[in-house]
């Protein structure tokens, strides 16, 4: 072959190259209806675009400080960033193979030779030094490495938005924690008020039975009611203590580094203005789980291609040149020069059978990621809704709380204006200081629910990171 004729071949094959085997990707489209607004309607909500920083809307300097102590130290998000890196460094090795492959070798020797081998006048034992360098290029007629590319592109992209899955997970799990702390406070300075008054109850009581206005059964029933409710103030601390243990594995502490400003609130969240949670389309193009999955089918798609270019005959470009000779002087020399240029065709035919096993194992995990893209969507509206249902219902029910709290208020302040007035007798009153402080301990735990159905509203939102 002359060196034009081979000109020829190598710029055919470059120009080739910009075909590629197997499916060009279409990103899926979600079902028409998801773009919408959201089914379940409520005044506490708004169509305004979610805030990245949406625990911020508690107005919390504490909560602030512990989110951006997670997000720099938590061990979810360290494994999830070195599985980012992982990926990238993938995608660089694949766009690696685009580029021409260099080897340069160099070695020395000392031998014998035979005597038919050597040299008129040439020793039969000497030392041989030898030096090359080889260079390949993989012309890619039919788009393996292309489509090699593509894959690892998908896979690093995906891989960022698992890392921004986990951000979010984090972010909602340490507001949660807080959340659960401060509200377990609130919980207890209520139980310890509620065994006070009943404390007062059972002392009167006594007095009166002794004084034979009240028989003996009406004592031990108040003080069987005193007993239960003090024994919900050790559940309460301990599910507080959880919530601060929570606190500090999810910011990357030991449980005695937590800072103190953590425990100093006692009072549960609360968001004072409507949740802003856009619409369906703003949701599918923010939440990252629906990105990875899309990402994935696209990798997927990819490594369909990169399986049928195995159909297809393999080319690469090399050349090498080099230099053999007794010492390093001789080397250098025009004499002992060599150098080659030419193509490598590998092919794998008429036997294709394994080929097309890998293609069809391609396509059935192609098949696989849009089925799991599709239930990922799927799943991202479930959940929203449900979460927006569950905020909704726990605002209701925290309502006829409020008003049971009202109403019994209202009931304790007349019971000490009778009192007063000698209406009515010590243990009417203490009753109903009992019966308020019940339904403010009933109101504290719905606090803490509504906190927690408004954390599981904007983890489901998909808020909490940003491009």
């Amino acid at each position: 072959m002359t060196q034009a004729r081979f000109l020829t071949l190598t710029l055919s094959a470059l120009a080739l190259s910009a075909c590629a085997a197997g499916p060009d990707y279409v990103a899926p489209l979600p079902p028409a209806a998801s773009s919408g607004p959201f089914l379940t309607h409520s005044p506490a909500v708004s169509t305004a675009p979610i805030a990245a920083d949406w625990w911020k809307l508690y107005n919390d300097p504490v909560l602030d400080g512990l989110v951006q102590d997670a997000l720099a130290a938590n061990t979810d998000i360290r494994v999830a960033v070195a599985h980012l890196e992982k990926a990238r460094a993938a995608l660089s090795g694949a766009k690696a193979d685009r580029l021409p492959r260099t080897e340069i070798g160099a070695g020395a020797t000392y031998g014998r030779l035979p005597v038919d081998q050597r040299a008129p006048d040439a020793p039969r034992e000497d030392w041989s030094i030898d030096t090359g360098l080889a260079i390949s290029y993989e012309a890619d007629l039919f788009g393996r490495v292309r489509r090699g590319v593509e894959a690892a592109r998908g896979d690093a992209a995906a891989a960022q938005a698992d890392a921004d899955a986990v951000r979010i997970a984090v972010i909602a799990d340490t507001t949660r924690a807080y959340a659960d702390a401060t509200s377990g406070a609130a919980r207890l300075l209520v139980a310890h008020h509620i065994v006070g008054l009943l404390d007062q109850l059972v002392d009167l009581t006594t007095q009166r039975h002794a004084a034979g206005l009240v028989p003996q059964i009406d004592v031990a029933r108040v003080r069987t009611l005193r007993n239960q409710r003090a024994a919900d103030i050790p559940a309460i601390a301990a599910q507080r203590q959880a919530a601060l243990f929570r606190l500090a594995t999810l910011t990357g502490r030991a449980p005695a580094d937590l800072p103190e400003l953590s425990t100093q609130r006692s009072t549960s969240l609360e968001i004072m203005q409507p949740i802003p949670v856009g619409d369906g389309a703003a949701l599918l193009a923010r939440r990252p789980d629906i990105r990875a999955a899309e990402r994935r089918l696209a990798a997927d798609t990819a490594r369909i291609g990169v399986a049928t270019a195995d159909l297809y005959p393999r080319i690469s470009l090399g050349a090498s040149i080099g230099s053999t000779g007794p010492n390093i002087g001789d080397i250098f020399g025009a004499g002992p020069l060599r150098w080659l240029l030419g193509p490598l065709i590998s092919w794998s035919f008429p036997n294709q059978s394994a080929a097309r096993a890998r293609i069809a194992g391609a396509r059935a995990d192609s098949q696989a990621a849009l089925a799991t893209f599709d239930g990922t969507v799927l799943n991202a509206l479930q959940e929203t809704e449900t979460a927006l249902s569950g905020y909704a219902r726990a605002l209701e029910r925290r309502q006829v709380l409020q008003t049971a709290r009202d109403s019994a208020a209202q009931a304790a302040t007349i019971a000490r204006a009778s009192q007063r007035e000698g209406a009515i007798d010590g243990l009417q009153l203490l009753d109903s200081e009992r019966t308020f402080s019940e339904t403010q301990a009933a109101l504290a735990e719905q606090d803490a629910m509504v906190s927690a159905a408004q954390i599981d509203l904007f983890r489901a939102l998909g808020g909490g990171w940003s491009s």
